[in-house]
């Protein structure tokens, strides 16, 4: 085969040596613009991993690779004063100019063909030149060829928020340094770390904002690397910083990340008649993820091992159809980690407010994919240190043997009542009352009683509806009588003398989504005979065509709903439960004052946020002044509405605030269903950014909620400060007893068996002894 390789960086040099050393008869050629062993960066970095990829695709580079290269285990985090020091992270950091010279040595020793100095502006020309079967187009983050095809290829390149600068220092780190500080114009974060003998890099971030503010846009770069001195002053021992790009001038040295993704990496050319030849994106072409999460580099190389992988095993077409459809996905899982990384060092200012100790989890978390459990493998005493730190703020006291709970297994006050952990029964629908008169019954008792015993620090009912025609289906509860009240009572007072478990109601009114068919596989859909009449804050169906119009809430209408909001409270008092919700998401009535989508009014009660939550506030603090001052009061909304139009995550923020500021004490944070066109982006974890944020930044509680699977991932969530609170829904329906399985298997004493099932648990807890054994 013949192969030619636009670009002479880590991709293109790396996949000609493995195709050189995959069939010496293939014929290789690397073009380069730049001279022979010249090339400009500082450090890169890599993980253990990615340094055992090496030695395995070409044992003879990784090693000479590995003996140039520094290596830590350490991460050390400076903020406010305090440095903190985690291990076992497992980096190494290497010149990118020594990288590419061992692997220009490489391939020229193999018998790659290495062509400098020679800018290429037209890959089927070089196609032709070189009689190319295959063109890589390694051609950087600006790559030509990818803009030339840039209707196969389809990029979607983001500009994200930072700027940043790349700087080496003479000041010598022995870990990997993220170092914060804060001046009258914001944060400033400094990401540095050894890569030779004598140097370091040293790359300075800030958000955009905090960057004009500082004026170093209008800065020569002597004036910017100044400031940057002195701002880091007190990390550098005397040391100065420096830039390789003197070629640059004034504040260009300054960028901001370009986020590239492209859908497509394979363009088919015809350089000459007859004959297709296959260009192929490959690194900074293809895609790129902040150097935050790691290199660049090592996305390039890996890229290359995995096409010359292919090539070996398939023939051509097949191959990059393998390439471009599974290495496609494998990047888009790092990218997504990056994209998490980025956010989070693009608002340092929302953590700002939080303990040394808890940023610093924070941060070591920030992706999503390093958790809690992968921390106690990597620095066990840190972690253990961190876990005490915790309980200590959540008031628990150490157990008999010293041992400190899990960060779930934390108590939670809020007002009067102290849960016992930090996991919830998410409020679920289960369309289980009879007759249409929203009567709970044993079913309901044995559904909640289940999860209480099984452990759940709150169990929550699913929505009652405070009035009749406020029922989503006829087989849905409410609380609208004293009946039902004491119906409820009979399930309260057996959650509280058979469990230590909480238990609280959700209380609200369907609106448009209301006269729905019971059924679950049939949700949404209207009832064929005994439909009640809807109302909305428009006259808008749920779904045009299908189902029913809504009447638009009159004044009257609302003052009627809000009296009787504030009955269903009254009996949740009465009825013995420990924590009230109201339903302001999901497309139900609150949630349709509140989204743009739903609320199409031209009174003092549409229009601007201010007024869609007009109504929805007169019924919190009609709620709040009826509910209990010692008893808790959260609110459920949609964060997003997935939808172009709709409510976004800062509508939720200044949402959140108005809820605080009227008297709630948590937000549960949820999503979505507003409309039937949304749009979500499902994935794990993946409406806990919402709680992060609404938490850190409205500055009130937080209920996380949404594909939490695993009992690691919601420690992790509570530990890193993205929320209070946990909660579970599908996993707890499958099994009431999943916190205690789940505990078991982490080698965890801290869940709540009830003393009836002490055999149980001693099974479960030799089981897990088992499983870890195994593994």
């Amino acid at each position: 085969m013949k192969i030619v390789c636009m670009g002479g960086g880590p991709s293109g040099l790396y996949f000609g040596l493995l195709m050189k050393l995959q069939n010496p008869s293939n014929e290789v050629v690397v073009v380069e613009r730049n001279r022979p062993y010249d090339t400009f960066g500082w450090g890169v970095v890599f993980s253990d991993a990615t340094m055992e990829n090496l030695r395995i695709a070409d044992p003879v580079s990784a090693k000479t690779i590995g003996d140039a290269f520094n290596h830590w285990d350490d991460i050390e985090i400076h903020f406010k004063g305090r440095a903190l020091r985690s291990g076992g992270h497992g980096f190494i950091g290497i010149g990118r100019k020594k990288l590419l010279n061992i692997l220009q040595a490489r391939c020229e020793e193999v018998g790659v063909e290495l062509v400098f100095e020679t800018q290429v502006t037209d890959d089927q020309d070089l196609a032709r030149q070189y009689g190319a079967d295959l063109v890589i187009a390694c051609d950087g983050i600006n790559s030509i060829v990818r803009k030339r095809y840039e209707q196969t290829f389809q990029p979607d390149i983001d500009q994200r928020n930072c700027r940043f600068v790349w700087l080496g220092t003479h000041k010598v780190f022995d870990a990997f340094n993220f170092i914060f500080v804060e001046n009258e114009h914001g944060w400033f974060q400094a990401h540095a770390y050894r890569f030779e003998d004598g140097t370091s890099t040293f790359i300075v971030e800030t958000p955009e904002e905090t960057w004009q503010k500082a004026g170093i846009g209008e800065m020569s770069q002597e004036e910017g690397i100044a400031y940057c001195e002195k701002l880091f002053e007190p990390y550098l021992d005397g040391h100065g910083l420096i830039s390789n790009a003197t070629h640059l001038r004034g504040s260009a040295i300054w960028i901001r990340f370009p986020r590239v993704i492209c859908r497509n990496w394979v363009q088919w050319t015809e350089p000459e008649p007859g004959r297709r030849v296959p260009v192929v994106l490959m690194g900074d072409a293809a895609h790129t993820a902040h150097f935050s999460i790691g290199s660049g580099t090592k996305l390039a190389l890996e890229d290359a091992i995995d096409l010359a992988q292919r090539l070996r095993d398939k023939p051509l077409e097949a191959a990059l159809q393998d390439y471009e459809a599974l290495r496609g996905v494998e990047v888009l899982k790092i990218q997504n980690a990056a994209r998490n990384s980025t956010e989070w060092f693009e608002n340092v200012s929302r953590y700002a407010g939080l303990e040394p100790e808890q940023f610093a989890y924070s941060l070591l978390t920030r992706s999503q994919r390093l958790s809690h459990e992968n921390l106690r493998l990597r620095d066990p005493a840190w972690l253990e240190g961190y876990e005490a730190w915790l309980a200590t703020q959540a008031g628990s006291a150490p157990a008999a043997d010293g041992k400190v709970p899990m960060p779930v297994f934390t108590p939670y006050r809020v007002r009067g009542v102290t849960l016992p952990n930090r996991m919830v029964f998410s409020p679920t629908l289960t369309y289980s009352c009879v007759n249409g008169e929203g009567m709970p019954n044993d079913f309901h008792l044995t559904h909640l009683g289940a999860r209480a015993l099984g452990g759940i620090g709150l169990v929550m009912t699913e929505m009652a509806a405070v009035t009749p025609d406020g029922r989503i289906t006829p087989a849905c509860p409410g609380l609208w009588s004293d009946e039902q009240a004491g119906a409820w009572k009979r399930i309260t007072d057996f959650v509280h003398q058979h469990t230590g478990s909480r238990i609280g109601v959700q209380i609200g009114h369907a609106g448009r989504r209301g006269a729905t068919q019971a059924d679950p596989r049939q949700s949404d859909q209207p009832l064929a005979e005994g439909a009640w009449p809807l109302v909305s804050a428009s006259a808008l169906a749920y779904q045009p065509g299908r189902t029913q119009v809504p009447q638009a809430l009159d004044r009257d209408g609302m003052k009627a709903v809000t009296a009787a909001f504030v009955a269903a409270t009254q009996r949740a008092a009465q009825a013995g439960f420990d924590w009230l919700e109201l339903q302001a998401g999901h497309g139900f009535l609150l949630s349709s004052f509140i989204s743009p989508l739903t609320n199409q009014r031209d009174d003092e009660f549409g229009g601007a946020l201010e007024n869609r939550m007009r109504f929805p506030l007169e019924v919190v603090r009609a709620v709040r002044a009826a509910w209990p001052k010692d008893l808790p009061l959260s609110v459920r909304i949609s964060a997003t509405d997935w939808a172009e139009g709709g409510t976004t995550v800062d509508d939720a923020v200044a949402i959140a605030r108005m809820l605080r500021e009227a008297g709630v004490d948590v937000v549960d944070c949820s999503s979505g269903e507003v409309t039937p066109d949304q749009k979500p982006v499902y994935g794990r974890m993946f409406q806990t950014p919402f709680a992060d944020r609404i938490r850190n930044e409205a500055g009130i509680a937080a209920i996380a909620v949404g594909n939490i699977s695993e009992l690691d991932q919601a420690n992790g969530v509570i530990a890193s400060g993205r929320a209070d609170l946990c909660a579970l829904s599908r996993p707890l329906l499958a099994d009431p007893h999943w916190l205690l399985r789940e505990a078991a298997q982490l080698g965890s004493k801290d869940a709540p068996w009830p003393a009836a099932y002490f055999w149980g648990q001693d099974w479960q807890e030799r089981q897990g002894k088992r499983g870890a054994i195994a593994a």
